[in-house]
């Protein structure tokens, strides 16, 4: 026995180390890489390495929060200082091993210009890591895949075009999930708000679907004009107006803006971030992109940002389902993949919209 081998020292220490190896094996072992980072200062209480009790509930600022701001202030330094990711989250789910990796960097150092270039490198130090320890897939969240940071992650593979592991921004799912939670019997819409990828993507889809998207502003319709299939593009109409009563919304779709709306309108945001609710006058705003998980999908115990328990972002889940299927094709910079395909995919592995759930 293990105890007398101990005493009369006749253990086999080969035995300690190749028990070591393999621990440390699996614990490195990953599929599925989702990358994120922290959005505000309290935001690292809602992660499951901060505060099991707020992070299994959706992130909100709490008024006695606010009097932990010096902890926050020095967490805020420290993560500053942190030189990489940290594991956030892990998750298994059939065969899959997914993490969830955090860049330390929050909200505001994304739209500093002189914190790009850390910030490339940090992520770039996060997908090499991941491909060193046998990802098939790393997906880009939040603004990791901001277009004005790295074009949708379109520099990475510029820099690294011999990449075994797949990157995924998620568009075709999110604006799949965006293009589904259209009201059945919806002839029109209105989309306002900065034209994202995700937002060009969205309006193609509803205008192959007959659907007219309606654009309030000048340069956008212009903008949008040629990512419109020809034989659909007489659905994008240029409006002040914008009497619709089903809004897709995206960031820049301020207070004002959705002042213009009819009362009774519901707001379908298609931005990785919730829009500010401003109106209270019977009009209804869904959740950001996003879907409720399986229960495959295990170790599921905090909650994504601002989202319900068991929900997870369209472009975590576009990832998972990316690796789930063994697509051999990437899906950054200008690439969208078929968003009936993957909307499908993401079906069939028991992925549900949040209205379902």
């Amino acid at each position: 026995m293990p105890f007398y081998d101990y005493i009369y020292n006749t253990m086999d220490k080969s035995s300690d180390t190749l028990h070591e190896k393999s621990i440390e094996s699996k614990e490195e072992a990953v599929d599925v890489v989702h990358l994120t980072h922290l959005t505000s200062l309290q935001s690292i209480y809602h992660m499951r390495p901060g505060f099991a009790e707020f992070a299994s509930k959706p992130y909100a600022s709490k008024w006695y929060m606010r009097i932990m701001w010096p902890l926050s202030w020095l967490s805020m330094v420290l993560t500053w200082t942190y030189g990489s990711w940290f594991t956030a989250e892990r998750n298994v789910m059939k065969k899959l091993r997914i993490q969830s990796w955090a860049i330390p960097r929050y909200n505001f150092h994304y739209g500093l210009n002189w914190e790009k270039e850390a910030i490339n490198n940090l992520i770039v130090k996060a997908i090499c890591e991941a491909d060193k320890k046998g990802a098939k897939v790393v997906s880009l969240g939040l603004l990791n895949q901001a277009q004005s940071l790295n074009g949708s992650g379109e520099l990475y593979l510029q820099k690294y075009p011999k990449l075994g592991l797949k990157l995924v921004d998620g568009t075709s799912l999110a604006a799949a999930v965006v293009a589904n939670s259209i009201p059945q019997g919806t002839d029109q819409v209105v989309l306002s708000g900065n034209i994202s990828k995700v937002a060009c993507a969205v309006a193609a889809a509803l205008c192959k679907k007959n659907i007219k998207v309606i654009i309030t502003n000048k340069q956008d319709y212009h903008f949008l004009q040629p990512k419109i299939p020809e034989d659909a593009a007489d659905n994008l109409l240029l409006s002040k107006t914008g009497i619709a009563k089903v809004w897709i919304i995206g960031e820049g779709a301020d207070a004002t803006e959705q002042l213009r709306a009819p009362k009774g309108t519901r707001f379908i945001p298609y931005s990785q971030f919730p829009p500010r609710m401003a109106r209270k006058d019977g009009c209804t705003y869904s959740t950001t992109p996003a879907m409720s998980v399986p229960k495959t999908l295990q170790n599921v115990h905090s909650c994504e940002n601002w989202l319900p328990r068991r929900v997870m972002s369209a472009w975590r889940v576009a990832g998972i389902v990316h690796a789930l299927e063994g697509w051999d094709e990437h899906e950054c910079g200008d690439m969208v993949l078929d968003m009936d395909k993957v909307w499908s995919a993401a079906l069939l592995h028991g992925f549900r919209p949040v209205a379902e759930a």
